[in-house]
């Protein structure tokens, strides 16, 4: 099943999703509905997964790409290489993707990967189409050219479009404000997706509740509201409603998350916290019970460099509404890369101008 669950989406005149003010009736009966809130695709459907495998970096200069060199010895770049052309392991990719906003070009031509078992980060500069990619990748924004494969299947509309029809693959996104219901407690939160599309007992829910908020460090918040949280928490709450899932399905399929700015308006020890906790929540880390994390691959959009250190293991970089630059988070300092290069050090001098 793909499902989009971290956000409400509501659209405007212009056909453009415009987010709610958070704001939501206490607690409605189950069985009614929230048009807001979208919830699409077959559960069933299943996905050969192989082991991951990073791209080295490239380079984009006038439009022609070239290999930076990673010190690889010439056997491990030629391993690499083949694994890179096993595509059984990709479980997003966009291809030529552009977006505008009225005559505001945003993405330009945006083409990159996304395989089973990756960490990845994309960065570059504000304004440059970072937040943009990712609502086209959870189906909140429709491309104007070029397409978004979900295990390799094409999608066609928006998330929440009766003809939308992706298996093999849920997807999550956690909005950089957390995007909690202020009306809201936490268990509320949390197991809203649940409580209003699902069959399950609410004895279950919030058992499931419960197990969520542990998982991300939170135990006996359940019935706080959201104004009673620090911002640090919020977002660990936002995690934790975008981690539950109806475990009464007959088939569990990977679950891709997708962060935007998990980290901004922290100070640097909240910020660790988040970080550290992306991680645990991959299933190659374990949460704060010490069980195996469930996310299967995870995008993370900052500036951060503490996040681009502690959270990611390989880079995207986004300037002027293309990708510039890939590759692993050790090369990001050393790179040749002007535009890289600039960003990296925060210098003044150089092509990113403000």
């Amino acid at each position: 099943m793909y499902t989009f669950r971290a956000a409400v989406v509501s659209t405007s005149s212009s056909g453009l999703p415009l987010f709610s003010d958070c704001r939501a009736p206490r607690h409605r009966r189950r069985g009614s509905v929230d048009p807001s809130w979208k919830t699409v695709g077959s559960r069933r459907g299943s996905t050969k997964i192989a082991c991951a495998c990073s791209a080295p970096p490239r380079s984009w200069d006038d439009g022609l790409p070239s290999l930076e060199s990673n010190g690889l010895p010439l056997s491990e770049k030629t391993r690499i290489n083949e694994e890179i052309d096993n595509n059984s392991d990709i479980l997003i990719e966009c291809r030529d993707v552009h977006k505008s906003f009225g005559e505001k070009e945003i993405l330009k031509g945006v083409s990159f990967k996304i395989r089973h078992g990756e960490a990845v980060g994309i960065i570059g500069p504000s304004g440059t189409g970072k937040s943009t990619i990712l609502k086209v990748i959870a189906g909140l924004l429709a491309p104007d050219k070029g397409e978004v494969l979900i295990c390799g299947k094409k999608r066609e509309g928006l998330v929440g479009d009766e003809d939308e029809d992706i298996s093999g693959l849920r997807i999550g996104l956690v909005f950089q404000s957390a995007a909690l219901f202020d009306s809201l407690t936490v268990r509320e939160n949390v197991g809203f997706l649940l409580y209003e599309k699902s069959k399950m007992q609410e004895a279950r829910i919030e058992e499931l509740v419960r197990e969520n908020l542990a998982a991300v460090g939170l135990k006996g918040v359940g019935e706080l509201m959201p104004s009673e949280l620090s911002g640090g928490m919020k977002k660990r709450v936002a995690l934790a409603r975008s981690l539950i899932f109806d475990d009464t399905q007959e088939a569990e399929v990977p679950e891709v998350l997708l962060y935007d700015e998990p980290t901004a308006g922290l100070d640097p020890i909240a910020s660790t916290v988040v970080e550290d906790l992306i991680r645990s929540v991959h299933f190659k880390g374990k949460d704060a019970l010490g069980e195996p994390g469930k996310i299967a691959s995870y995008v993370v959009v900052t500036h951060q460099h503490s996040t681009i250190r502690r959270a990611v293991d390989r880079l995207v970089f986004l300037y002027d509404g293309r990708v510039v630059w890939e590759g692993m988070t050790h090369e990001f300092t050393s790179s040749t890369n002007p535009i890289v290069r600039q960003f990296a050090s925060g210098s003044l001098e150089g092509p990113i101008g403000y």
